[in-house]
């Protein structure tokens, strides 16, 4: 897990009726890091049944949003888009809005080599990348361990450097966690080697910088450096209260499933989420919920609100509401010795499959 959010704060630096935006401050950030927080981007976070293009609806005001913070006077932008997932994110759109010139769009197909059900690795299949000087990369992906985004990262770098382009800024909007930090850091030290006038990132988290599991967690289902966490992570008040107001939404198997799967194979998406809660009705006897509220909200006891404002990374924000979050927050964690897993299991299995039904 990455060490780099010790002592990071959020502060928040702007906000209208729809959008938030937080910027993530260190002293040993290189790059500049935000989160971007709407009522869509906190729905799909929170609930599985969002699919399909509601999907990509759910971000894009957050990220016109993001688009106009980073560019406020507009600009020239290269698009580059990692299939199939990056589909889901509405940057050409966000651009569109804000009047930004795309000037290209530019495609990888970066897919799982997997052999007897192993995955063995990683292989470019496709691409398309048309190369120039002194270009500004808008790409948007999901970013679990990296691995993803650091090999088309390679790609693109290698390729710009073969045929002499440049790359001056990239700029990344992610469902993601603390791994996106520790790449783009490393690959700002590379970059500059490369090309001198390099900026650095602008990485934009939708919710909150997140983290992976580092095991199978509390229900012993859930997937190593694949499902997302709080545990470690900086998420947003915003999501944090979105999540309070329903609090079950917390005990799903992590704050996103597969982007690709929810937009072009929903009945693979609503397996994966049926497999899931089919899981914790089979052990929920051996489950504690005690714990598993605990792993969720990233931390397994009560604490002080001056801790807890340590814990969020909101040392810094000044919102009176803070207190009442934190309160509710306590309340569940304590409460949560009372909650019958077996039947928020079968609850959640009946909506999955009568929604499944729809898309067989």
């Amino acid at each position: 897990m990455s060490t780099r959010l010790q002592g990071a704060s959020l502060r928040k630096i702007g906000s209208d009726d729809r959008v938030s935006l937080y910027r993530l401050q260190s002293s040993s950030f290189i790059n500049r890091y935000y989160v971007i927080s709407s009522e869509g981007s906190s729905r799909l976070m929170a609930y599985p049944e969002v699919v399909g293009y509601d999907c990509y609806e759910a971000t894009v005001p957050s990220t016109v949003a993001g688009m106009k913070y980073i560019f406020p006077n507009g600009g020239n932008v290269d698009i580059l888009t990692i299939l199939r997932g990056g589909l889901n994110y509405p940057v050409e759109e966000a651009c569109f809005r804000c009047g930004i010139k795309v000037r290209d769009i530019h495609f990888l197909s970066c897919e799982r080599v997997i052999e007897n059900h192993v995955i063995k690795g990683l292989k470019i299949k496709y691409d398309k990348l048309r190369v120039s000087p002194d270009q500004i990369l808008v790409i948007g992906d999901i970013l679990a361990t990296g691995d993803t985004i650091r090999l088309c990262l390679d790609e693109v770098v290698e390729r710009f450097r073969t045929y002499g382009g440049s790359i001056r800024r990239i700029v990344f909007f992610t469902i993601g966690g603390t791994r996106a930090i520790d790449l783009m850091e490393q690959k700002t030290l590379e970059l500059r080697e490369l090309f001198p006038g390099f900026e650095g990132f602008d990485c934009l988290f939708y919710e909150g910088v997140f983290t992976v599991y580092e095991d199978k967690g509390a229900t012993g289902i859930n997937v190593p450096d694949i499902d997302f966490g709080w545990k470690g992570g900086a998420v947003c008040p915003e999501f944090r209260r979105y999540i309070m107001d329903h609090p079950y939404a917390l005990l799903e198997k992590c704050i996103i499933y597969d982007g690709g799967a929810r937009r072009y194979e929903i009945p693979v998406h609503f397996d994966e989420a049926l497999e899931y809660w089919e899981g914790v009705l089979e052990r929920a006897e051996l489950i504690d919920p005690v714990r598993l509220v605990g792993e969720k909200l990233g931390y397994y006891e009560s604490v002080s609100y001056e801790d807890w404002l340590e814990l969020t990374h909101f040392q810094n924000l000044e919102d009176e509401s803070l207190r009442h979050l934190w309160a509710d927050e306590i309340r569940f964690l304590e409460s949560a010795g009372t909650l019958n897993l077996a039947e928020i299991a079968r609850k959640r299995i009946s909506d999955i499959k009568a929604i499944l039904k729809l898309y067989e």
